[in-house]
């Protein structure tokens, strides 16, 4: 639930009754009757609601309390996907604390640090840019943006200043109360700039920093993560559709959607890979394709858990065809500590929904209960019992090499498979978890390409 938003920082030159309005509208928001109170507004009224940040913010754009150690943080990141809106968040921060705004800071906070990536970002995205701080405000509250000096000086005093992250000798001596981080996953000197920025926030009884930035694996972003006094939020793309063309988001989400590069910069993940994985993030998007040929064959791989309830590990199913000797993965339909007639009318499911040849399932664990619980749910389905030898790092092996050959294709995209793939080394996952949709896929795979046929294809598929 966003937080209890106050009123009173409206400025000091609105009519009480915009006042009451604005209290109106909290008051019937929290209870759930918005839609009845909007219905009577007039055009300038929704217009005045609407331009009012502390009633429109997300919670995701809205300054947390505590950091997840209890207490104050010292930095908040907001990672998002691009056109979630963080630069206006970024901008509201600036506006809040430097004008004292209850919720943001307890008194005005000088001066403060405005960094960018570069000093035209700076100016053009921060301080000029549509969601800027200067858009953030109305004419009359506007601060004095003296670009010669690299400065904006507000009308109680406060004064933020710019700096580009290309020049961290140039945070060498100033000092802050605060400071606002813009895209701190491009800046060219990234740990240089961060540590020098530290050293100058020494101001006030809390100094606080702001970063807003779609995050990529970098060691400074991850680093971050894990230390105390961090906060963090997170905000897709889509969570700003409302501000965004619609043209733009159905484009951006059918053509990069659960890609690597969507996943990044639609929906603020942090993408990482192993340096010793079998696979790589280039290779899978290298692999991938809209749709499928016509296919000879289509199994759906099981691999099921050794227990089932809620600490069980996950029951990897996977789909994948063959076509002219080269395999396409169709589907991942791994659901999450099942108990065994779950996973098995998952995977008979998912085998009907593909007309499939033939299930794969590994029996080392279960052994003639796999065949069992699958034809309890559905005699008709033939089962290919698959057992293993080998360890799964020399089982993935040979799938990996057909990746490497381009003899296999992914039809969209797999977010959980592929981040298994990618984080899969000699000692497994990275996290010691089973590795059940990767097993699922690797089965599926050797049953149609590395050992002899499953089952023979009954029809040539579209």
């Amino acid at each position: 639930m966003a937080p209890k938003r106050s009123t009173t920082s409206l400025p000091a030159n609105w009519p009480s009754s915009e006042r009451s309005l604005l209290a109106a509208s909290s008051a019937s928001a929290a209870a759930g009757r918005l839609h009845e109170l909007i219905a009577g507004f007039s055009a300038r009224e929704l217009a005045l609601l609407l331009a009012d940040w502390e009633f429109c913010a997300r919670a995701d754009q809205w300054p947390p309390l505590l950091a997840p150690d209890g207490r104050p943080w010292r930095v908040w990141m907001i990672l998002s996907g691009r056109g979630a809106g963080k630069t206006r968040a970024g901008a509201e921060w600036v506006k809040g604390i430097a004008r004292g705004r209850p919720q943001f800071a307890t008194r005005p906070l000088s001066p403060i640090a405005l960094i960018g990536e570069t000093a035209a970002d700076v100016r053009d995205v921060m301080i000029e840019g549509v969601s800027g701080i200067l858009a953030a405000h109305s004419r009359s509250e506007r601060p004095l943006w003296e670009s010669s000096r690299r400065r904006l000086t507000f009308d109680n005093g406060v004064v933020a200043q710019a700096f580009s992250a290309e020049d961290p000798e140039s945070l060498r001596g100033p000092q802050f109360a605060a400071a606002w981080c813009d895209e701190l996953a491009k800046w060219r000197y990234a740990e240089e700039t961060w540590d020098m920025l530290q050293f100058g926030l020494r101001l006030g009884d809390w100094p606080r920093q702001l970063v807003t930035t779609t995050p990529r694996p970098m060691p400074l972003i991850k680093r971050l993560l894990t230390e105390n006094g961090v906060a963090v939020t997170r905000a897709k793309t889509r969570a700003n559709a409302a501000n965004l063309a619609p043209s733009f988001l159905e484009t951006v989400l059918s053509q990069y959607g659960g890609t690597r590069l969507g996943r990044q910069e639609l929906d603020g993940e942090i993408v990482e890979q192993r340096a010793d994985a079998l696979w790589t993030r280039d290779m899978l998007e290298r692999a991938r394709i809209l749709a499928p040929p016509p296919l000879e064959r289509i199994v759906v791989a099981i691999d099921p858990p050794a227990s089932s309830g809620k600490r069980a590990d996950r029951c990897g199913i996977v789909a994948v065809g063959i076509a002219q000797n080269i395999v396409h993965v169709l589907a991942d339909a791994t659901v999450e500590a099942a108990r065994p007639a779950q996973w098995a009318r998952a995977a008979i499911a998912l085998y009907h929904k593909l007309s499939a040849d033939a299930l794969v399932a590994e029996v080392n664990q279960g052994g003639e209960m796999v065949r069992a619980v699958i034809h309890e749910a559905d005699p008709s389905v033939p089962v290919k019992e698959a057992r293993a030898t080998r360890g799964k790092y020399l089982r993935a092996a040979p799938a990996a090499q057909l990746y490497e050959q381009g003899r296999a294709r992914h039809v969209g995209a797999f977010p959980a498979l592929e981040d298994e793939m990618c984080d899969f080394g000699p000692d497994g996952l990275s996290s010691g978890r089973s590795p059940d949709r990767l097993d699922a896929l690797v089965w599926a795979i050797t049953a149609l390409a590395l050992s002899p046929r499953v089952a023979e294809p009954r029809m040539r598929r579209m």
